[in-house]
Order: structure tokens, then C-alpha cells, then sequence
């Protein structure tokens, strides 16, 4: 179900996604915090929406501004260790890689997810776009269910 909230000019497209990182210090004293900080800190989110005639407001985070928009939280697509990847299952990421260049590298380091956190398969997509994994692990991409929270 969308939620509506507010967000920089810049992302409000509908198929634009982000990873919501909660309140900035800037924030502090705004008269539109309840209607910006109302989405779950962490989750990736699509943007679903542009709220028709919706206005353009100040805002000391985004230079441009912010609108209102909905949004959905979306699913996050990770490799995790090929053992562990079956549906249903709970699992972490296998760690960081400072492989920046290789293909996979942003399923193994995937924004909206974080190391220190398990997250349930939803679906295995199957073998990672990289041919070999220079860290040497054997790893399979997977889709992890959206959080009930989010």
C-alpha cells in the first residue's frame, strides 16, 4: 500500500527508488518533519506517484526542494552464500567487497541492506552476474522479502 510523503524534487519520478536514510540535523524546527520522516529508516522505496497538483516546498535538506509523492517499499536483490540460498530462509550478507568494478558488486553490497542484519529469501534468481568471484566465494543472487514494517 502507498504511503504519501514528501521527497527532494529530484527523485519525484514514478519508478524512482532510495534508500531512506532518516532525519538530518537540518531538520530540526521544520513545519513539514511529520509529513518527511514518516517512512521506516533503511528501506528502499519506489516512488509510485507524483501527487497532482502537488507544491514545491522549501526544505534545508533538498536544494531544490521537496514534493509529495507516494511510495512503496520494494524488495532488495543481494548475493548471499550459495548454501544458504533457498526461499524462506533467513540470511546476512556475506560481507564487504572492494571489488568496486566487478558486476556483482552491488548485489553483494546492495543499498537498503546492511551487513549486521538477516533478511528472509523471498525468491532465488539464481547464478550472479559475475563470472568469478575474485573473493573467492560462491555466492547465488536472491530477491529478500520486504520487511512488515516498512
Amino acid at each position: 500500500m502507498p504511503t504519501v510523503t514528501l521527497i527532494g524534487t529530484r527523485l519525484a519520478e514514478p519508478g524512482e527508488e532510495f534508500v531512506y536514510r532518516g532525519e538530518s540535523e537540518a531538520c530540526e524546527g521544520c513545519p513539514y518533519r511529520k509529513q518527511c520522516l514518516n517512512l521506516t529508516e533503511g528501506q528502499r522505496y519506489r516512488v509510485t506517484s507524483v501527487r497532482e497538483g502537488a507544491s514545491t516546498l522549501e526544505c534545508a535538506v533538498h536544494d531544490t526542494g521537496v514534493t509529495a509523492v507516494e511510495v512503496e517499499p520494494v524488495s532488495v536483490t543481494a548475493n548471499v552464500f550459495a548454501n544458504d540460498a533457498f526461499a524462506g530462509n533467513k540470511v546476512s550478507l556475506p560481507g564487504p567487497c572492494p571489488y568496486t568494478e566487478c558486476p556483482s558488486h552491488e548485489y553483494c553490497e546492495p543499498a537498503g541492506a546492511e551487513f549486521d542484519e538477516s533478511y528472509r529469501i523471498d525468491e532465488v534468481r539464481g547464478d550472479p552476474p559475475h563470472e568469478y568471484c575474485m573473493l573467492d566465494r560462491d555466492l547465488t543472487l536472491v530477491e529478500f522479502d520486504v520487511p512488515d514494517d516498512a
